[in-house]
């Protein structure tokens, strides 16, 4: 039997493992139609529906202290309970209904409440679906980056539907749609076949679970890298179209600057990622990506120059793309099964929840200080992780 470095086996039937992969393909593309479909014009909804520029970012931040709490408690139940496919169907079942709620609440307080319900709804559905996806992986010899890469094409899919989906039928209709995308997704966990867990006994519903997985080094260690890694990208998703806007370039130019990026993403879940850690391993392809965003915030320092932007932005790939596939495979190598929903969403929205809003919020004030030159506190961030994914070692 062979094994890769995400568990692929070669000795599983074909029918089983194609059925396995459809079956996911249809959960991660209902998920990201979801999340696309939503995410652009969410923030103009709530204006529509009575709420001022500061009770939008006060909506949404609640929103994301939310998640930051509720997804680690989530997949600790999960584990707890054995019954991650099933605990994944109700969330989604639970952010389709709540989602829908969104149309008939108005002014702050209403808005508000059911955001933060959609928020704690949806908080683990991506690493509840990555949990059960790469145990899949391991079992029915597809490669993981395969159904994430799905999900990043549906992104866009989804972000480019809803605006017809607005000029057509108005803001209302991106919250009908996201929640149809939210209630199929569950239909798809719900009847979908997935890998029995762990008959080890769990640990107790406590926090033993996160002692547990803190004690394992690589884990540790890639909770810090991906922090300063992935967290430094939280410059750029903020700041960055201003940045090439005061630079003078126009909405086309920035447009296809930012595609490029989602493509480069693309590219490197379904092709070049797999390939690279196959060769590189899980600290080789870590080091990679954190020098390669070394490399983009100091040339976003640097420079406003086309050439070097559209160079920086095909980056994304290994910045962004890499090091999350390498985190899979740490994650399914270094953690107990019977951790793994909790290992998921400790990682997912616990570490990565709070890098994004200390680095968001340390990026306003950097960039009203610094401007462009604030990149190099994202650079310097991936350079202090670099040294660190040489101790990425697995059993």
């Amino acid at each position: 039997m062979k094994v890769g470095f995400l568990g692929r086996r070669s000795d599983v039937v074909p029918s089983d493992k194609t059925t396995t992969l459809f079956a996911f393909l249809f959960l991660y593309t209902a998920l990201y139609l979801a999340y696309g479909t939503q995410s652009a014009y969410l923030p103009a909804f709530l204006q529509s529906h009575g709420l001022a520029i500061e009770q939008i970012g006060l909506v949404l931040a609640a929103g994301t202290v939310v998640r930051i709490g509720v997804g680690p408690l989530t997949g600790r139940l999960a584990d707890y309970l054995q019954a991650r496919k099933q605990l994944l169907a109700v969330a989604a079942c639970l952010s389709a209904l709540i989602g829908f709620g969104y149309n008939l609440a108005f002014g702050f307080a209403a808005l508000l409440a059911v955001s933060m319900l959609h928020a704690g709804a949806t908080a683990s559905l991506a690493p509840l679906s990555d949990a059960l996806a790469v145990s899949a992986a391991r079992r029915d010899a597809f490669q993981y980056g395969w159904v994430r890469g799905v999900g990043s094409v549906a992104f866009i899919g989804g972000t480019l539907a809803s605006g017809q989906l607005v000029g057509r039928f108005g803001l209302s209709f991106i919250i009908v749609a996201s929640s149809a995308f939210f209630l199929l997704m569950a239909i798809c966990a719900a009847t979908m076949r997935v890998p029995s867990q762990d008959s080890q006994s769990a640990e107790a519903f406590d926090g033993g679970a996160i002692r547990a997985l803190l004690a394992i080094a690589a884990y540790r260690r890639l909770l810090i890298i991906a922090f300063l890694v992935i967290g430094s990208h939280a410059l750029n998703d903020t700041f960055a179209v201003i940045q090439w806007r005061n630079a003078g370039y126009d909405d086309l130019a920035i447009s296809l600057m930012w595609s490029e990026s989602v493509v480069a993403e693309v590219i490197v879940f379904f092709l070049v990622g797999p390939w690279l850690i196959d060769r590189l391993g899980a600290a080789g392809a870590a080091a990679l990506s954190a020098g390669a965003a070394v490399l983009r915030w100091s040339v976003m320092a640097s420079t406003s120059e086309l050439p070097a932007l559209i160079g920086a932005q095909a980056l994304h790939g290994l910045t962004f793309a890499l090091l999350h596939l390498a985190a899979m495979g740490i994650m399914a190598r270094s953690v107990p099964d019977r951790l793994a929903a909790t290992a998921q969403t400790t990682y997912g929205t616990g570490a990565l929840g709070i890098a994004s809003a200390v680095m968001t919020l340390a990026s306003g004030y950097l960039y009203g200080m610094f401007g462009a030159q604030a990149f190099w506190a994202m650079a310097a961030c991936c350079a202090i992780a670099l040294p660190l994914t040489r101790r990425l070692t697995l059993p």
